[in-house]
């Protein structure tokens, strides 16, 4: 299906396609694509600092307005 085709599908259409290729990507083998290294190091230096209580939780509120 080409992006024109998928243009002329009303928007309720759209959603169900987009549902349905990201059940088609959960059904994927876990490892066909991999994660860059720099992920790893990012996710434990943000671990760290939540075990380390060194994080300032902002509600979304105050998120939007930085």
């Amino acid at each position: 299906m080409s992006v024109d085709e998928i243009k002329k599908l009303d928007i309720k259409e759209r959603i169900i396609l987009m549902n349905e290729i990201w059940d088609s990507l959960e059904d994927e083998e876990e490892h066909s694509i991999k994660s860059p290294d720099w992920h790893e190091s990012v996710l434990k230096d943000r671990m760290n600092k939540i075990n380390n209580n060194n994080v300032k939780y902002i509600s979304l509120e105050e998120l939007k307005t930085i």
